[in-house]
């Protein structure tokens, strides 16, 4: 199965492909869903896709937005753009759209976004039928429907989401955002008002009283993240071809360390309560199979605060050699501090702990406390650039 990570910027990018994801899923500056991530501009796409073929790995670009009419003025340029850099499939829901790159743009592989809510095997053959090479089937369905399905649609690949952040509305149709604030979701700008907390008022009172709900607290609407690391082989009997990670607005570290996971277990590893302590050291909410086995543990939380057990510390900028490392500092670490090391390889979970830094303009010091500063510190391992170094919270 593939793995497919997501990429807000360039940088997540390269990390996704360094911590062994097998594709790539991200954004132009325009018709993507995730218009608050830093995107991608029309060379940047032409060198990613260039940088991903290079790596053997592929890269897909999201133009998932409802569109509108407005929408298809310069559609023909961007299409051509995209076409140009060889992406390997654009992911839309619009039909509109769908019609139009399949009439136009042909050579351009066309996957179904979860947008557009494929939940039974007839939308799956409506698509197939229009040409598309994948579905990403909405979130709602359990793996004997997604088993259904692709028994019954042998010619096109099944692409769902298998960890991060769900949405309370079906398959990310919500108009919450837009009411609330004028900004759209199916446009590429939510506000997540589902993670706000919720008070009632009843018509004729002044006063609010927050809703209570027993042990679930107050957030209504706040969903649970998805993980499903311990079921790899299920969703390979049922068909998937392309495990999904969400997150494009999500950080570099938490790319990293949720693709490492993924990447371990589809390659054998076999220390689950390992991997499961992996995905707890990034920013999560509580877990959920979601609605993979018709459990009931799809319960929403009682507050909207993410956590996590590590603190992303430094990025390798450079390959080790002669028992130093340059690294980008990214929060404050100093001397005496125990680092972990996150990296695909034999380096995974190695602890350094540092008794020498030098700062950028060669001074030797005791903290690195420069946000970004390139520092160098003693490192016994052969680090290899992009490898992370972390610290318990």
């Amino acid at each position: 199965m593939e793995l497919l990570a997501p990429a807000g910027n360039f940088e997540k990018l390269v990390t996704a492909v360094h911590f062994g994801a097998d594709a790539v899923y991200f954004s132009g500056k325009t018709l993507g869903l995730r218009a608050f991530a830093g995107n991608f501009s029309n060379d940047e796409i032409k060198s990613a896709m260039e940088f991903l073929h290079s790596h053997a790995k592929k890269g897909y670009i999201t133009l998932n937005i409802v569109a509108k009419d407005v929408d298809f003025v310069g559609l023909d340029d961007y299409l051509k753009v995209l076409e140009e850099a060889k992406v390997d499939g654009v992911i839309v829901s619009d039909v509109g759209l769908i019609y139009y790159i399949r009439k136009n743009f042909p050579s351009i592989d066309v996957h179904v976004s979860t947008q557009a809510n494929v939940n039974n095997s007839q939308s799956a053959k409506f698509y197939a039928d229009m040409g598309v090479t994948r579905i990403v089937l909405a979130r709602e369905l359990n793996l004997e429907d997604i088993k259904k399905i692709h028994d019954n649609v042998k010619n096109v690949e099944i692409e769902t989401f298998v960890h991060g952040a769900m949405c309370i509305s079906y398959s990310g149709r919500c108009l919450l955002s837009n009411y609330l604030t004028g900004r759209d979701s199916n446009r590429g700008a939510c506000v997540q008002a589902c993670r706000w907390k919720y008070y009632i008022r009843e018509e004729n009172r002044e006063d609010e009283y927050p809703i209570e709900e027993d042990e679930r607290g107050t957030y209504i609407l706040n969903s649970k993240d998805m993980c499903l690391i311990d079921y790899v082989d299920k969703l390979r009997d049922a068909g998937i071809a392309s495990l999904k990670i969400e997150g494009r607005m999500k950080s570099d570290y938490y790319v990293a360390s949720v693709v490492n996971a993924y990447r371990r277990a589809l390659d054998g590893f076999d220390d689950f309560n390992l991997l499961h302590d992996e995905l707890e050291k990034t920013s999560h909410r509580r877990y959920t199979t979601g609605f993979y086995f018709n459990s009931d543990d799809k319960e929403y939380l009682n507050d909207s605060m993410p956590v996590q057990t590590y603190e992303f510390m430094a990025k390798a900028v450079e390959d080790a050699k002669e028992g130093r490392v340059k690294v980008e500092m990214r929060n404050k670490f100093r001397l005496g501090d125990e680092l972990e090391v996150l990296s695909p390889d034999d380096n995974f979970l190695k602890k350094i702990k540092i008794e020498s830094i030098i700062n950028s303009i060669g001074e030797n010091v005791e903290e690195a406390k420069r946000v970004q500063e390139i520092v160098e510190i003693n490192c016994p391992f052969a680090l290899k650039k992009g490898d992370i170094l972390r610290r318990e919270s």
